[in-house]
């Protein structure tokens, strides 16, 4: 790899982390009990219930077992070939300079950050605090940790944007095959633009702007302390979404996990479609439908089960795809990339706790050694 860019390139430096806990769920027989009602409920909801919604018939339901096998094998193939990619980004953002986190750490933490995102909060938070987390406990500084989720979130999720915009305008300009509606192709890529202008816009302010509002607000005081604490998270924000256009502009091939991640996953939307049908929506559509009905993730609700689904079936619907069709499709797709992944998910979880906990041993036995030898 290249060298880090100039605002990355602190070197990883143990620090005391000890006393941090794990980001945990407190499972409780209430709190089991609710979220087993909860999925349920929603399992009831998208089987029989959106089908008639949507004006499909409960045949789509019943052929969910009669999906080709040959390309539900493919599917799983896209959907692991997805999860490496992820890695691959991970790493190429995080794994920098001297640090603990080797290939099967990488592993245990993104998929870990997958199970967490599934029991936790919506839109991925619950992933995003088990990375910091486990990153800290790594030996890397708070700040840094920051600095560098943004950055990546910022090569992940510009990938997601800039396909909604290549898409939405695409299909409605007629340059891709497929039909385009207005509401459902232009609005969803002006958002996509507001957002990515946003993070450019962002990436303009100074790297010094906390050392330049202490010096403009007299640099002591309690006014010069708060201005200086309230710039200090645009100004990360600013540094990560900087970090990420070096990655860029240094050609890391790794930042291309980002695209891998989403391909692959598209790829197994598009796999699960030809396996219950011999023509398949246009790429196009199902690339816009997919990030589209991805905005459910966005919803309070435990990995987005139900939002993302029905929104992805209703994105279709209103792109002229068969809803029975649809629904067999989503769902089976979202069987691999919702549920498949959240055993060895769980697994990684419980395996990052325990490498966590033998970084700690280390720590302490690196501290007695040095008290010692003083």
């Amino acid at each position: 790899m290249t060298s880090a860019p100039v605002e990355d390139r602190d070197v990883e430096q143990p620090r005391d982390a000890d006393d941090e806990e794990m980001p945990r769920v407190v499972i409780t027989r209430e709190r089991a009990l609710g979220f087993g009602v909860f999925v349920a409920a929603s399992i009831a909801f998208l089987y029989f219930v959106l089908p008639k919604i949507s004006g499909g018939t409960s045949e789509s339901i019943h052929n969910l077992g009669d999906g080709k096998p040959g390309w539900l094998v493919m599917a799983l193939v896209f959907e692991c070939l997805s999860f490496c990619g992820y890695v691959v980004l991970f790493r190429t953002v995080f794994v920098r300079g001297r640090t603990r986190i080797d290939w099967h750490a990488s592993y245990e933490i993104t998929m870990a950050g997958v199970a967490a995102t599934r029991l936790f909060a919506a839109a991925g938070a619950g992933g995003i605090a088990l990375t910091a987390w486990a990153l800290r406990r790594s030996g890397m500084e708070a700040r840094l940790v920051a600095c560098r989720m943004v950055a990546f979130l910022a090569l992940l999720y510009t990938v997601y944007m800039g396909s909604i915009v290549v898409f939405g305008l695409g299909l409605y300009f007629g340059l891709f095959n497929g039909p385009g509606p207005f509401a459902i192709t232009v609005v969803p890529a002006i958002f996509a633009l507001l957002l990515i202008g946003i993070f450019l816009a962002m990436s303009l302010l100074p790297g010094d702007a906390e050392r330049r509002i202490t010096h403009w607000s007299g640099g002591t005081g309690r006014g010069a302390r708060i201005m200086a604490r309230v710039v200090t998270i645009p100004a990360s924000a600013a540094t990560g979404v900087r970090t990420a256009i070096d990655l860029v502009r240094d050609r890391e091939w790794g930042v291309l996990g980002a695209v891998g991640w989403w391909g692959f996953d598209i790829a197994t939307l598009w796999a699960c479609f030809h396996a219950y049908g011999p023509d398949p929506p246009p790429f196009a559509v199902i690339v816009l439908a997919y990030f589209v009905g991805m905005l459910g993730n966005a919803l309070p609700l435990p990995g987005g089960i139900g939002g993302v689904d029905g929104g992805m079936i209703g994105a279709f619907a209103a792109l002229g795809v068969s809803s029975d069709y649809a629904i067999s499709a989503v769902l089976t797709y979202r069987a691999f990339a919702f549920w498949l992944p959240t055993l060895p998910g769980a697994i990684a979880y419980f395996q990052l706790r325990r490498r966590v906990a033998a970084w700690r041993e280390e720590n302490r036995t690196a501290k007695a050694a040095a008290v010692a030898q003083a």
